[in-house]
């Protein structure tokens, strides 16, 4: 009998890394600027000069098993930045009232919630909202449908560093604003938007 551990998931999401696209990440520098790669290659920086984890890169397109708890770097900006689906990388659902966004439900921080909060999930259209509701973990304990128009990126989630010794030291992950001074000292994994003029919905 064959093992149903085995068999592929029916929903994968395109920002999930494989088996096969592993982080390279070599050891980091500490430098008055902050941290950095002895050897640097252009594609370890985004546009605002932030540092990001190496990813393997496979020329035949090659991912192997899906790790859900993994998100692929290069993907997950490309999708954000586009505002595409983060599970089918098609466009993002946009109406008038602005980009679908499912976020975790936190209504109890204030009247003014979700405006100006952030996350580091990309938008989705419908269709996949609508499986995401039922499959995935993050959403399990509450979800709320939110329409966004101004939408914007502002920061990095990753592993945040201070000046040491001799090498940088590890202060843990978290979210970092481009325009703060931890901007330099962050090993980004995901990009963060912010939502902003933002109308909760509900799903069709």
């Amino acid at each position: 009998m064959r093992d149903s551990r085995l068999r592929r998931p029916a929903v994968v999401p395109d920002i999930v890394s494989g088996t096969v696209e592993l982080t390279t990440t070599p050891p980091l520098v500490q430098r008055p600027s902050g941290i950095g790669y002895a050897k640097e290659h252009p594609a370890d920086r985004d546009r605002r000069g932030v540092l990001w984890l190496r990813v393997a890169s496979n020329p035949d397109g090659a991912r192997g098993r899906p790790e859900f708890g993994r998100v692929h770097p290069l993907r997950q900006r490309r999708v954000m930045r586009r505002h595409l689906c983060q599970i089918c990388s098609r466009p993002a659902s946009r109406t008038a009232l602005g980009t679908l966004w499912l976020i975790e439900d936190h209504r109890g921080e204030g009247p003014d919630w979700p405006e100006g909060c952030a996350t580091v999930h990309p938008p989705l259209c419908v269709a996949c909202a609508e499986v995401s509701v039922r499959l995935c973990p993050h959403l399990r304990d509450g979800w709320a449908a939110v329409r966004a128009q101004d939408p914007q990126i502002q920061g990095v989630y990753g592993q945040r560093y201070t000046p040491g010794l001799l090498a940088p030291r590890a202060q843990g992950p978290g979210v970092v604003r481009y325009d703060t001074h931890q901007a330099a000292w962050v090993l980004a994994a995901s990009q963060s938007i912010t939502l902003y003029d933002c109308t909760l919905v509900d799903l069709p």
